[in-house]
């Protein structure tokens, strides 16, 4: 704006210095006075500065006042107390203070590395301690570093962290002339081994209940007292808490061991095992159970065991052994229907029908039904891929050859999940009656086998002697009577040609009307 009026003024002063030497030009006296007059008028413009608030804040601050350990150095490879002073040098208290040790140089003992302050006032310091190991590995450095992380909170929630690095001096080892070295004595201890192992049940699938039994054999040359086998491996034994870093007897845990495919039943994954003395072997048994999510394969399956050696020190001997898991089909094997009155010596439908109770797709062969008291036919079939809840049926003809009970076998063969034939096998049974036996009429001159009865020779009495005799006396003919004249034919009737041995039947002529 200042200087649109600069601008303005300076226009208008150029214009009167133009008029003003114009003017002898257009017939002005010098002492007359223009006819027009400008007036320039300036405006001033005040800004006032807006002035800044003053936020006051108050906040805590943890500092490390300072920390010691006890010695002037650490041996690398010791246990040591590390202890810190902490100082709230802000204006307002701290809340919920945690404090954390990372190092790559130095391990956390006891606590996992943290450690936790509810409350400090401002102004108030602290004294924690945490307990550390020295890396053997630091041999030969000088120094190793600490980080500590410590959060906290003000009265408001807000969250404040600090980082704070530590510097640990170390031992540095002082080398002497070199010694001879002295050949190391072997000490004798205990080695144990799985000497073999089985199940009870063949085979395993998911969800299987099972039996494992382990022979144990000492093959070391010393005995080993308080045994422990661990199923499922994972085994760690607690440091001692002497101060040498030695490991004692007992405080044996197997929470890290693997058991999601193979869990214990009826007990936990330690079975104690006492004493195994050199050269012996021990029979060690557990119940377990496969998930019924594990896969059909080969799992390895890790155990290890823990004892004791003479110088009270815990050794651990890890051991693998493997346990086939399989899925088998699950299939049932019945009558679609029922198969009805067997007849012995007659043809018999069989409704036979295959059914998948599994919750995944079965492959299956060929299915087959057989029986040693009967004679079948159609009595093969493919079958192939069966869904969950499919069903497969078949229609086979059995002719019992007896009656009673008829046994069938059902054979279906597969291949496992390791390519190996199998078959399953199911036995029907059915009941077979007799042959209905068919029996004449009465008086129908049928004999019990539905033919006609034959007459049987009678011997000849007295009376028909004397009447052949006159018979032929007159040349009406003598003949004696027999079956092979009843069966000769009559004069103009043909004669069928009779094979040697068999006996003619005579036809018996068909009713008139």
């Amino acid at each position: 704006m200042k200087t649109l009026l600069k601008i303005v003024a300076l226009i208008s002063l150029m214009t009167i210095m133009i008029l003003g030497m114009a003017r002898p030009q257009l017939g002005f006296a010098q002492d007359e006075t223009p006819l027009v007059e400008t007036t320039t008028a300036v405006v001033t413009t005040t800004v006032a500065d807006t002035p800044v608030p003053q936020v006051s804040f108050e906040r805590p601050l943890v500092v490390i006042s300072s920390y010691h350990y006890g010695t002037d150095t650490i041996t690398p490879g010791n246990d040591f107390p590390l202890k810190i002073l902490l100082k709230n040098n802000g204006e307002s208290d701290a809340y919920n203070m945690v404090i954390s040790f990372e190092s790559t140089d130095f391990l956390p003992l006891a606590s996992g590395g943290v450690r936790a302050v509810p409350h400090l006032d401002t102004g108030a310091s602290i004294e924690i301690e945490q307990s550390m190991r020295a890396n053997a590995s630091l041999w030969g450095y000088s120094s190793g570093s600490i980080i500590a992380n410590v959060s906290y909170t003000d009265e408001r929630g807000a969250s404040y962290t600090e980082r704070f690095t530590l510097t640990i001096d170390l031992r540095i080892p002082v080398y002497s002339t070199a010694q001879p070295t002295a050949a190391p004595t072997l000490q004798p201890r205990a080695q144990l081994v799985v000497g073999g192992y089985e199940v009870d049940v063949t085979p395993l699938q998911p969800g299987t209940i099972f039996n494992l039994s382990v022979d144990i054999r000492n093959l070391g040359s010393t005995v080993a007292d308080d045994v422990t086998m661990v199923l499922g491996g994972g085994v760690s034994v607690p440091s001692g808490q002497d101060g040498t870093g030695g490991q004692q007897a007992g405080g044996v845990t197997g929470s890290g061991a693997d058991l999601s495919v193979f869990a214990p039943l009826g007990t936990s994954n330690l079975i104690y095992i006492d004493t195994v003395e050199v050269g012996k072997m021990v029979r060690a048994s557990a119940q377990l159970i496969v998930n019924v999510s594990a896969n059909p394969g080969a799992y390895p399956f890790k155990i290890s065991f823990t004892y004791l050696n003479e110088k009270g020190e815990r050794v651990i001997d890890d051991q693998v052994i493997t346990l086939l898991v399989y899925s088998l089909p699950k299939v049932e094997i019945g009558f679609y229907r029922s198969p009805g009155i067997f007849m012995a010596g007659q043809m018999n439908p069989l409704p036979v029908q295959i059914t998948n109770l599994g919750k995944t797709t079965a492959v299956l062969g060929t299915m087959i039904v057989s029986s040693e008291n009967a004679d079948l036919s159609e009595n093969t079939i493919l079958i192939g891929a069966l869904e969950p809840g499919g069903y497969f049926t078949m229609d086979a003809m059995a002719m019992p050859y007896s009656e009673g009970e008829l046994n069938l076998l059902v054979s279906v063969s597969y291949t496992d999940d390791f390519n190996q034939p199998r078959t399953i096998e199911q036995s029907l049974n059915v009941m077979v009656d007799p042959q209905p036996v068919i029996e004449p009429f009465p008086g129908d001159g049928m004999g019990g086998n539905g033919f006609p009865e034959m007459p049987i020779d009678q011997p000849e009495t007295l009376w028909q002697k004397v009447v052949r005799f006159f018979k032929g006396l007159f040349g009406l003919g003598s003949g004696k009577s027999t079956l092979d004249n009843l069966m000769e034919p009559m004069p103009g009737e043909y004669q069928e040609e009779i094979p040697p041995g068999e006996v003619p039947v005579k036809p018996v002529p068909a009713p008139k009307g």
